[in-house]
Parts: structure tokens; sequence; C-alpha cells
């Protein structure tokens, strides 16, 4: 294990490699109050092609409102997979990762949550890719969800989730897709993302497309994961989400990467007690980055507003 932290420009957080369950080391970093005793806890799950550091803006202002967040870069992305020689596991290989190693990858790391934060409400929170599988992680029948898993989540937030994709790919494709993912399931193949597409702020957009840590590309296996994942999400997965799950999702209505219509009708479809849609008008497809008339603050006030509005409501079984 190894352990630094560093002053990011509203809050410190601590990077550290540490290993997951299969023994795979794991590029992670933690965001926490000042006064080091949280309202709520966010395990935070990127989207393809990324990697956590993306995110740390919005992350320090989390911690600067009293809430904390995990995050790791998710195997087969990021410096868990291209980091130095060091610290990146000899299995580690990029974009080699699976539907099934992700779900044990996201149990396993709520775990962690839950012990470095004992007694503090959590929230599973992901991103596009890490949207679908945040649903995906509360709604699986196959592998079954760990009981400590998914009963002692105090909500999920999906935002901008790969659920469906705005403009999908022919069905000759997927089909041929499907079928190489069990023959050359590592080989990495392109999946380019425009990155006009992101968000309204050209600088980043365009820091996006010359990142060394965001390859325009992915495994077979991992890309017909996660768009069959989400497509069996909105068919039929939905029906297994847990009624007393809080669910807030949110999504930009002019996104072209991923489909804000599909994730308006899955919220719809799914049976939850709790349940929120906010569609942000004219937002593309990474708030957290979006420009125009404040609209990342009130990306990143809402999902902390909702937050801890529901660390007030939390069951005691959930803690």
């Amino acid at each position: 294990m190894a352990s630094t932290t560093s002053a990011s420009r509203l809050q410190t957080f601590t990077e550290e490699w540490l290993p997951g369950w299969d023994g795979l080391n794991f590029y992670t970093r933690t965001y926490t109050p000042a006064d080091g005793a949280p309202r709520a806890v966010v395990l935070f799950v990127h989207g393809f092609a990324e990697y956590i550091g993306r995110y740390e803006w919005a992350h320090g202002v989390y911690a600067t409102r009293g809430i904390a967040v995990v995050a790791f870069d998710q195997r087969g992305f990021g410096l868990t997979a291209m980091g130095d020689s060091a610290h990146v596991s000899k299995a580690s290989k990029y974009g080699k990762t699976s539907w099934r190693n992700q779900f044990a990858d996201i149990d396993w790391w709520l775990r962690h949550v839950r012990d470095r934060f004992p007694g503090v409400p959590v929230f599973l929170m992901g991103h596009s890719m890490g949207g679908g599988l945040s649903l995906g992680f509360a709604t699986r029948t196959s592998p079954p969800p760990a009981p400590d898993g998914v009963a002692h989540l105090s909500g999920v937030i999906a935002s901008s989730p790969l659920i469906l994709l705005t403009h999908p790919s022919s069905r000759i494709l997927r089909f041929l897709g499907w079928l190489a993912s069990f023959v050359l399931p590592s080989f990495v193949i392109p999946a380019p993302v425009n990155p006009d597409h992101l968000s309204h702020d050209l600088a980043i957009n365009a820091a996006n497309a010359k990142d060394p840590l965001c390859p325009q590309s992915g495994s077979v296996k991992g890309v017909n994961d996660m768009l069959n994942g989400g497509e069996e999400l909105f068919r039929n997965s939905y029906k297994n989400w847990p009624k007393e799950l809080p669910l807030y999702m949110v999504h930009g209505t002019g996104d072209e990467v991923t489909s804000c219509k599909a994730s308006e009708e899955f919220c719809e479809k799914v049976v939850a007690d709790d349940k929120t849609f906010v569609p942000v008008e004219g937002g593309f497809h990474e708030l957290a980055n979006e420009t125009p008339g404040g609209m990342k603050d009130r990306y990143v006030d809402g999902c902390i507003a909702w937050i801890l509005e529901h660390v007030e409501t939390t069951p005691l079984t959930q803690l």
C-alpha cells in the first residue's frame, strides 16, 4: 500500500494504492471533510475511458459540504491500468474488464467504505458507464448481490448513465461484438466519442482528447458488457430495483453520448418508493464540467442536497 496526501483547490485528498478482492492493485482517492466527521460518504464509479482525477473539483466541493468521497480508477482504466510499474498489477491491462468483475469491485469497495467510515450513511454514485454499473449493481440477479452490498446503501445516484446510447450502433456490429467477446475478450478496439459532445467547455474537451489516460478505445468484452448491460437494464432488470432504495437520476437533455430519454423512462419504470429524475436543460454529457449559467454548480449542488436530505431519513437498519 502506498499513500500520499495532495492539496486540491478546495480540499485535501488522500491517494492510495489498495488491493481489491482478487489482489488487483487499484489507484484510489479519498476526500474527507476538514473536521474528519462526514455526514455521509459517496463511493464514486467513473465512466468509460476516463479516471477519477477528472472529478477533483466536484469531489472537493462534496468534502467542503460534509460529505466524504471514495473513488477508484476502475480495473482496465486510468492509473489502475496505466500507472507506474511500481504499483500497477501485472494482471492489469487497459480495457481488461467485465461487468461481473466490475460488480465484484463495487461490492468490495463498498465494504472498504463501511469499514473506513463506520456508522456513516453510504451512497453509490456513478457517471456514464459508472452510472449504468451503479444501476446494474442494485438490480442484478446473476451473480446475486451480496446482502451487505445493496442492503446497506442509503441511495443511488446515476449521472448521465449509459443505459442506451443516444445514437446506437447497428445490430450487425453489436452481434459481431458479442461473438468476439467470447473469442478475444481483451482485444482492444476503437470506441471514439466526439470530444465536443462532452461539455460546453471547449478547453476541457480539448484536454480530454489529448489526455493519455483517456484513450478512445476499450476491450471487446468491456464494451460488449457495457452496451448489453445497459440494454438489459432498460428491458428487464429495472424490475429488480429494491422498492426501499432511493434513486436520484440526473441527465442533460442535450447529451449526444448517452440517452437522456432512456434515463427518464428507466426512472419512470422503476418501482421505487423514492425516486427523482432531474433533466438538465441543454446539458451535455459531462455535467460536472458544464459551463452555461453555472450549470455544473447547480448539478453538484443538486446531488449534494439530495444526499443530505436522505442522511436525515436513513433507517437505522442500514447503518
